[in-house]
């Protein structure tokens, strides 16, 4: 038998290539309008900044290392390359989703930092602190993806042939120990983490409004800041964990069950569904963030094709206020982006 054809049927093999072309194009083209936008405004940044630009690299990576190679796969309907190719896409696949999990960990854990001290404009997260930080991530990703070729875990197909991840059949006896420190490690634990600090600054923002003893109206500027960025945050998270739940439960029970008597597309469905997790995050800074929503309309409008084009600021944009020990509001200093990707971390 061989163990990388297809076991689906024709049509699903094309059905699933272009669904992954799709995803690939998205993520490609979303996750690169952030590394422009990035880019842009490098001199304006801010250390915690660096971390969306990570996660978006992160999401950038697994698109083009290894949607161009699972797509041909589908189309041939047979995984191309054999044990080789299969080895190097499960590895990318690993690396790239615990660099992806441990980087919204480490975002919630910032952004909860960043909440302690939100009514004052003094930095609170350094730069080198930040960059240490980055480097953890992949350092930790890479080693949780070298441990199956070092012999602690194994990399194969999955069932329905066209994929490629840890082989979890193959691990019921000699890998188990491997997959329950794996999935406590990197998502159990993260996951709990994550909501935990979010809980918490949800906790602080809600102090922090009734000790300003003022309507919902006139609620401070650095409140609703916060608040819209908790919620760009937390979708982020929950889109990332939500995407890989369903797959990890999948994979949970063919340890624990086996394969044998799971069909072919209820593989293949919680499979697709995590590597589409690499699209939502542009997604959700274009429809939530006003200013990476308006910095991506700017670049539209300097196309040589575009002729005309009308940009809104509103000081609410563009000024964050911080409230006084007398409970008012007053100005102290100003940001151009008040819905910046760096302060979703």
């Amino acid at each position: 038998m061989d163990i990388y054809a297809s076991a689906l049927s024709p049509g699903m093999d094309i059905g699933t290539g272009c669904f992954l072309l799709v995803v690939a194009v998205l993520s490609i083209v979303g996750n690169l309008l952030v590394l422009v936008m990035a880019y842009k405004r490098s001199a304006k940044m801010k250390p915690p900044e660096l971390l969306s630009v990570n996660l978006a690299v992160t999401d950038l990576g697994a698109a083009v290392t290894m949607y161009p190679l699972a797509m041909a796969s589908a189309w041939s309907h047979h995984w191309l390359g054999g044990h080789a190719t299969c080895v190097y896409y499960a590895l990318a696949g690993f690396f790239f989703g615990v660099a992806s999990i441990m980087n919204l960990v480490i975002l919630a854990i910032v952004r909860f930092i960043v909440s302690h001290n939100m009514q004052s404009p003094k930095e609170t997260i350094s730069w080198r602190t930040v960059k240490l930080l980055c480097v953890w991530i992949w350092i930790y990703a890479l080693l949780w993806a070298l441990l199956p070729i070092l012999g602690w875990g194994r990399y194969g197909p999955e069932p329905f042939g066209l994929s490629c991840s840890l082989a979890w059949g193959a691990m019921r006896e000699e890998g188990f120990s491997f997959v329950i420190s794996m999935f406590v490690f990197n998502l159990l634990l993260p996951s709990i983490i994550i909501v935990c600090c979010y809980f918490g600054i949800s906790i602080k923002l809600y102090i922090t409004y009734k000790k300003s003893g003022i309507s919902c109206n006139r609620m401070p500027n650095v409140i609703r800041l916060h608040r819209r960025l908790l919620i760009i945050a937390i979708l982020i998270s929950v889109g990332f964990i939500g995407c890989w739940t369903p797959y990890g439960m999948v994979s949970l029970w063919s340890i624990f069950r086996g394969i044998d008597n799971m069909p072919p597309e209820v593989s293949l469905l919680p499979c697709m569904f995590a590597k589409s997790s690499t699209v939502y995050n542009p997604l959700i800074y274009y429809i939530f963030s006003r200013s990476f929503k308006a910095e991506v309309h700017q670049l539209r409008c300097s196309w040589p094709l575009q002729k005309v084009c009308h940009m809104t600021h509103s000081m609410e944009d563009n000024t964050i206020y911080v409230l006084e020990n007398n409970g008012k509001s007053q100005p102290t200093f100003q940001e151009p982006t008040e819905t910046r990707l760096a302060n979703t971390s």
